[in-house]
């Protein structure tokens, strides 16, 4: 059984472990299916609350993907987030990286 399968089947005895479904799109993008891991990075992010580490993944990937202008969107998003969440940490990395798109 592959990770991704094991996460899935977690999932399905979990379906609102957040953690299960941020692995999951981990999993996802690593197999090159990055529609599928975006849209449930999207949907942590967008839940509430909020999962702050789905802004950051999300951005990176849409980075290597080269759709700047959605990374750095997602970013910013991610950095209010952050900070309405208190955690600095995050909102710094996000910052720092979105300094480096430009």
């Amino acid at each position: 059984m592959s990770r991704r399968e094991k996460i899935e089947a977690m999932l399905a005895e979990e379906p609102g472990d957040v953690f299960l479904r941020y692995s999951l799109a981990m999993e996802l993008d690593k197999e090159g299916e990055h529609d599928r891991s975006l849209q449930l990075l999207h949907e942590l992010a967008t839940g509430n609350p909020p999962y702050v580490p789905a802004f950051f993944m999300a951005g990176q990937q849409l980075t290597r993907l080269d759709r700047i202008d959605e990374a750095r969107d997602v970013l910013t998003r991610g950095i209010a987030a952050a900070q309405a969440a208190g955690d600095a940490h995050a909102a710094g990395e996000m910052a720092g990286f979105l300094d480096t798109l430009g």
